[in-house]
């Protein structure tokens, strides 16, 4: 039995409390002490009988909390956290402040098995999958250095998909409104395109934004910037996009991280626009952050701006997402940047 807190929804925790023979209104008060007022703590649970808080702590029960390694803030704004997990991995989450709102850019797994080349966590091996609990801790300990929390996109280090269970618990932890109360159009999980994994995404009852890591828009260029490439061509993307628009009506976005001379000419942006036909999308466009080891560099600002003009041409709502956070290698893709190991 999980013995975790923090990662119980409030159905489980109802039926823990029941299994100690108390109120079932007590599970309100775990639920909104963890995760609305952050209580790290049974002993900060003040409304709990004393000998329930002891109970509970004599069979082993516990409110998880990620520690704190250390903080960096870029002269932009940006914010990035570094936790070291139980076990010794260590992840980064990175804050974006936007006027008086601030985005949270979660991690969910310590390494990635997706091996993305202009990607600095994709260059990190995989440990592990990080719980529900270590995922939405992330929010409450940037909550309380930097404020109220808008907007959460699962777009950090590891692969949200590859990690579906935990991801989906934390975000209807999040979503629930006697907790953190973040809706859920203001959640985005990020993929680099699992189509069975969409396919499973289209069909739960909580629906986040779906953004999809697409960065070529033909297989031979995607394969030698994402080696997953290699096991799922576009064209099943593609299908498992339109199958989940059939079923959602939810628009999709599009990433598209542009590298120099590989994946930046007009042509791409053409067949690019020939690949989105009939689906409803907004193409974000990103600056390649580089890292220390990465093959590629980003596409000139005058590039980038051309092949937007072409989607735009052609009816694609685009946005091109310029560097944040890059002067503390909290920028798209360069997570981790300081944990790989250069021979």
């Amino acid at each position: 039995m999980d013995k975790d807190l923090k990662n119980l929804t409030p159905e489980r925790l109802q039926r823990l409390v029941e299994m100690f023979g108390q109120k079932a209104f007590q599970a309100g008060y775990l639920f909104t002490f963890i995760h609305q007022k952050g209580a790290a703590d049974l002993d900060q649970i003040t409304p709990l009988p004393k000998d329930f808080r002891h109970a509970l702590r004599a069979r082993g029960y516990v409110i998880s909390t990620l520690t704190l390694r250390q903080q960096y803030a870029d002269p932009d704004g940006t914010r990035k956290f570094a936790f070291d997990l139980p076990g010794g991995s260590r992840i980064e989450t990175v804050c974006l402040r936007d006027g008086d709102r601030n985005t949270v850019c979660l991690s969910t797994q310590a390494g990635c098995r997706m091996g993305c080349v202009f990607c600095a966590t994709g260059q990190l091996p995989f440990d592990r999958n990080l719980t529900a609990a270590e995922i939405v801790d992330q929010v409450y300990q940037v909550r309380s250095h930097c404020g109220a929390v808008h907007n959460v996109v699962y777009m950090g280090m590891g692969e949200p998909l590859d990690n579906l269970d935990a991801v989906m618990r934390s975000a209807a932890l999040l979503n629930d409104e006697n907790g953190a109360n973040i809706g859920i159009r203001h959640i985005t999980l990020s993929t680099c395109g699992l189509p069975a994994a969409i396919g499973t995404l289209a069909a739960c009852d909580l629906r986040p934004r779906l953004a999809v890591s697409l960065h070529a828009p033909d297989d031979a260029t995607r394969r030698k910037l994402m080696p997953v490439a290699r096991k799922y061509p576009i064209d099943s993307i593609i299908a498992a996009l339109r199958d989940y628009q059939r079923q959602t009506a939810r628009r999709i976005t599009v990433e598209y991280c542009l590298a120099r001379a590989i994946n930046d000419s007009d042509t791409h942006a053409n067949r690019l626009v020939a690949r989105l036909k009939g689906l409803k999308v907004n193409v974000n466009l990103i600056e390649l952050n580089p890292f220390t080891g990465c093959p590629y560099e980003a596409s000139p600002p005058k590039r980038i701006k051309a092949f937007a003009e072409v989607l735009k041409n052609a009816g694609l709502e685009t946005a091109i997402r310029y560097r944040r956070g890059r002067r503390i290698q909290a920028a798209c893709g360069q997570l981790g940047a300081t944990q790989i190991k250069h021979p």
